[in-house]
């Protein structure tokens, strides 16, 4: 059977055109292009860990497995000056026991699934399995002593109350169907899990040396975020007496029904005794604790009923006295908070128009930034020095390992290359920052991405690609996906319409109540802005996206005839029939101002459904059979609707897929393929033949 996946999969990246070149460059050796292929090749980089001392750095690499097809990771181990780049173990997740004697990290154990593991950084490398548990351990954290290990885990339930009905006694030998499931609550699925099982979320601590988690929070409550119903991650950190842990959180019997609400607590080691420290109602999260335990450190703000507001970064005294925000007027969402060994403030990374970089918000006031340039950094560790570890890409550079010095910045030193080899050779297309106005004169951020061997005087087809969120921010990253379009022929636009992220809350709120609305406009004027650069051929411009994408891919279609073709992926189109069906349950009741029995009007105007009697563009629906964030229910009454109007469509369910297309590798590269075959079918020269182009694409499911 795997010997026969992986053959599907070499049929598929050769019988399939990736799509027709412009006429110059179709004859041309494709040796020097960034195709699909070349992603069975990719690796990428993560979660850098300086060692106390700053002298080494642990961090997660991944690459693909090409005969089970999904993701691996390891642990791979490298000197801070570059040298001694090597492998140490399979797991991901390594965090430095304080006394730098250690690593704990996650990896496949026994009983089951994922455990906590721990080595001995010596030259021996003695490693012990710690943790034995039934459910998975996460949020590691090392005691300041380093004798113990703190972590989140679920605790299994009473389950859902079965009914007591009065069911006849089955005959002897009968085989009546099981028992149905019973749901009382609210939030009881989640995308990448399924079902789930009743549970509450709690802390433990276990001994470094191995032996049984101890229990530390108990109740029908979950430590960590979980304020629009699922888990976001916990926030876990300890005092610096060792005595103690802070972690954000809801203690209240009805916080599986609030919406953007979590608390920041203290609970004691000793007897498990809870301190809630704040007061104020909102999303409170990531609490970190000053180096001398007097205050914490937290992202937030007061409770809002706007769709968006930035979060800023708060302190507050450890008794919950003397609350004060210290980010200023930054208006930006930080993240990866870090003290300073000093305790003089708080380093953190924030993204702003496209690019992310570190900045550091002082206790007694100031926010300056800390690094410049035109990338994305994700902060991993800082040390006591003040140097930092994180992973660094841009539009031409996949992510690596990287280190900078937050005393003196003088830039970034470069420690991996782990694509080099990928990469050798291979002409990438050039990625051009754009500006334009919208309605309103808003000014809109947007980039293109052009074909390799690009040529001013030729006409190119133009692919308008949608992020999702919709609150989220295309940034200036690598993108392997873009420049695969790019490779193939196609000039690519991604912009960052109202409604996204890194431009500050005005400009993320211009949708509230209101999605989709002038994020329509933003993106219409996007693509008039590159035609007017003369170099696009207006017969063949496409539109796609996932998610919020998929919402305004299909919105776009609804509202103009202009693109030649369509690939709505992950789409919600109905915004009632959506309400209490994805996983994230509050966050689809809140989307308009009253709820769908009471302003019906609101809901329905904004669904693309509504609106589908105006399409007349070719649209192929993309989503995973598995989606609990935007059910496949969606994509289905989609396409059941163009079907019935006669408009061009298929339907492709992925295998294995839970929201999105791309987290199998062979699916990933399936949806690149699949959209440039879709494209080029009704976007060809010959709008004629369409119909007749590869007829050996299966649109009905996987090859």
């Amino acid at each position: 059977m795997i010997r026969q996946t992986v053959a599907a999969i070499a049929l598929l990246l050769t019988v399939l055109p990736l799509t027709a070149q412009p006429a110059h460059t179709q004859t041309d050796s494709r040796d020097h292009l960034l195709v699909v292929d070349h992603y069975l090749d990719w690796e990428d980089v993560g979660d850098p860990q300086l060692s106390p001392d700053g002298s080494q750095i642990v961090y997660t690499r991944s690459w693909v497995n090409k005969i089970e097809d999904k993701w691996e990771s390891s642990l791979w181990i490298i000197s801070a000056d570059g040298s001694r780049n090597r492998f140490l173990t399979s797991g991901s997740g390594a965090r430095w026991s304080p006394d730098a004697t250690r690593i704990a990290y996650l990896a496949e154990g026994e009983p089951k699934g994922t455990q906590i593991f721990v080595r001995w950084m010596d030259a021996e490398g003695a490693t012990s399995q710690v943790t034995h548990v039934t459910e998975r351990p996460g949020s590691i954290r090392w005691s300041p002593d380093s004798k113990w290990i703190a972590l989140a885990m679920r605790v299994p339930a009473e389950p859902d109350p079965e009914w007591k009905i009065a069911l006849p006694k089955s005959p002897e030998g009968a085989e009546w169907t099981k028992a149905p499931r019973i749901v009382e609550r609210m939030h009881f699925r989640q995308d990448r899990i399924g079902f789930l099982k009743a549970g509450y979320t709690h802390l433990f601590v276990v001994p470094a040396e191995g032996g049984t988690p101890r229990q530390l929070t108990r109740g029908d409550w979950n430590v960590g975020d979980h304020s629009i119903g699922i888990a976001l991650g916990v926030g876990l950190d300890w005092m610096p007496d060792g005595e103690a842990l802070v972690f954000d959180g809801l203690r209240e019997e009805d916080a599986d029904v609030r919406y953007r609400e979590s608390h920041i607590y203290k609970v004691n080691v000793a007897d498990g005794e809870i301190t809630q420290i704040t007061s104020a109602r909102g999303p409170w999260t990531n609490p970190i604790v000053a180096p001398d335990g007097n205050w914490i450190a937290f992202a937030g703000y007061e409770w809002t009923d706007q769709t968006y507001r930035a979060s800023d970064l708060h302190l507050i005294n450890i008794d919950g006295s003397g609350l004060r925000e210290i980010s200023g007027d930054l208006d930006r969402d930080p993240g990866s908070l870090h003290w300073s060994a000093d305790g003089k403030g708080v380093y953190f990374t924030a993204g702003d128009h496209g690019t992310q970089n570190v900045y550091f918000a002082a206790v007694n006031g100031g926010v300056r930034q800390v690094t410049q340039g035109n990338h994305m950094f994700r902060l991993g560790s800082v040390d006591r020095k003040g140097r930092a570890a994180g992973v660094l890409s841009s539009a031409e550079a996949p992510w690596d390992v990287v280190t900078v010095n937050l005393k003196r910045p003088r830039g970034f030193v470069q420690l991996t290359d782990v694509n080099a080899d990928v990469l050798a050779g291979i002409e990438l297309g050039e990625v051009e920052d754009i500006w334009y106005s919208s309605s309103g004169d808003t000014q809109v951020q947007g980039w293109i991405v052009k074909p390799p061997g690009f040529d001013s005087q030729q006409k190119y087809p133009l692919i308008l690609h949608i992020h999702g969120g919709p609150h989220a921010m295309y940034n200036v990253a690598f993108s392997y996906s873009f420049q695969n379009y790019a490779a193939n022929g196609y000039v690519v636009l991604y912009t960052n319409p109202r409604g996204s992220t890194g431009y500050g809350t005005e400009f993320g709120n211009a949708i509230d109540n209101a999605y989709p609305s002038v994020d329509y406009d933003d993106l219409m004027a996007g693509v008039d802005a590159v035609i007017d650069l003369g170099y696009v051929d207006t017969d063949r411009l496409f539109v796609t996206g996932c998610s919020g994408g998929g919402v305004l891919s299909s919105w776009v279609i609804g509202q103009t005839d202009r693109f030649a073709a369509a690939a709505v992926r992950c789409p919600v189109v109905n915004w009632i029939s959506f309400a209490g069906t994805p996983d994230i349950t509050q966050w689809a009741y809140h989307r308009f101002d009253g709820y769908f029995w009471e302003n019906p009007e609101k809901w329905l105007a904004h669904s693309p459904l509504m609106h589908v009697g105006k399409v007349k563009t070719p649209t192929v629906l993309m989503t995973g059979e598995l989606d609990l964030r935007t059910p496949m229910s969606q994509t289905e009454e989609y396409y059941e609707a163009l079907k019935v109007l006669g408009v061009p469509t298929a339907m492709i369910q992925f295998k294995k897929e839970y929201h999105g297309t791309m987290r199998v590798p062979s699916n990933y590269m399936r949806t690149q393929l699949y959209i440039m075959n879709w494209f080029e079918r009704y976007g060809g020269d010959d709008r004629q033949m369409a119909e007749t182009v590869d007829e050996s694409l299966s649109v009905g499911g996987a090859p």
